[in-house]
């Protein structure tokens, strides 16, 4: 039986995609060893000096001594789940923008959403006079200021029709613009208030405890249980609006949904950890350099590459000059600000 060209060529096309699958499979395999090792070291990381073996014991408060049951229960495991879950879902937040709005700059921070959410948090201190611990009153102040940015971003998009290079200069105005306004409020700030505010610029991953981490869970899988059931809407819109549009999809709405459950996600993780930059914008590249822009790894694949990044920028911030502890917003600003530059001249020379 003789081989036709076309069947030639679909076995050529299937046999690439199963590499890609492959390779994308142990990608992600591989991710979530790291993720577990990235765990383990911060685990141990801190001035009570433990054997690793004790520490794991101490997850479940079986160790024997009962001041490391203590130390990791109350004080390490909340720093990692805290990590796992902001560095998660500010890079679903980030990965999401980029599908929907099909800019490969755009993140939360990029676009100014996290610095809106930190002008909520910051005014529901000052002005309304919410506490350091005021829960859903800073929640839903974030949210309204992060969703207040995304609704100026998606008309910029929709109705003015501005190019992708626009809307990410544009959130750069906007980012200045609400910090320029944080920066008000500190001024006018008392001091218990202006130590408040400090927080949510610094970032920081040791302030959250079990209560405010169920709320912060519930967010996060709720988002990414969402974007996973869409994977395939994202893939349609990497061929263009037009396209996705024939095949049923309805972009505006989608679009739409989506900027609303980011904005939530943000504003959730910034209310509770403070401003941490740039992780929603290097997790989903560094993850497609691997498996590509399929979304049904790219997904998956960048939230884990979140939490990794995130727990490995607060490892760093832990132990560079132990036992001071760096304000994680500083280190992932190191990290994202490179990357953003390699982006843009990237972006310049394909023109």
């Amino acid at each position: 039986m003789r081989w036709s060209p076309s069947k030639l060529e679909n076995n050529g096309v299937d046999g690439l995609y199963r590499r890609n699958q492959v390779r994308s499979i142990t990608f992600l395999a591989m991710l979530g060893g790291i993720l577990v090792l990235t765990i383990l070291l911060s685990l141990r990381a801190g001035s009570y000096e433990t054997p690793l073996a004790e520490l794991v014991r101490g997850i479940f408060g079986r160790s024997a001594d009962r001041k490391i049951n203590i130390v990791v229960q109350n004080n390490r495991l909340p720093r990692i789940c805290t990590g796992i879950l902001a560095g998660a879902g500010l890079r679903l937040a980030g990965c999401v923008f980029q599908a929907v709005l099909r800019n490969p700059l755009a993140s939360a921070s990029t676009l100014g959403v996290a610095q809106g959410a930190t002008f909520g948090a910051a005014f529901a201190i000052v002005v309304l006079g919410f506490g350091s611990t005021g829960g859903f009153g800073i929640e839903l102040s974030a949210f309204l200021g992060s969703i207040a940015v995304a609704l100026i971003i998606l008309a910029l998009s929709k109705f003015r029709q501005v190019s992708a290079e626009g809307i990410v200069l544009a959130g750069v105005a906007i980012s200045s613009m609400f910090t320029g306004a944080t920066t008000l409020l500190q001024y006018f700030a008392d001091e218990v208030q202006l130590s408040t505010l400090v927080f949510w610029t610094f970032g920081d991953l040791g302030a959250v405890g079990w209560e405010e981490l169920g709320g912060m869970a519930v967010t996060v899988e709720g988002l990414c249980a969402y974007c996973y059931l869409h994977r395939w809407d994202y893939n349609a819109l990497l061929s263009g609006e037009e396209i996705a549009i024939s095949l049923g999809i309805r972009v505006r709405r989608l679009t739409l949904i989506n900027l609303i459950l980011c904005c939530l996600c943000s504003s959730v993780v910034v209310s509770h950890v403070g401003l941490i930059s740039f992780i929603g914008l290097a997790a989903p590249h560094i993850v497609r350099m691997a498996v590509g822009n399929n979304h049904v790894y790219l997904i998956p694949g960048a939230a884990l590459g979140g939490a990794v990044l995130l727990l490995l920028g607060d490892l760093f911030a832990r132990t560079v000059i132990s036992p001071v502890i760096l304000p994680i917003g500083a280190i992932t600003s190191f990290l994202g600000g490179p990357l953003f530059l390699y982006l843009l001249f990237k972006g310049g020379k394909r023109q």
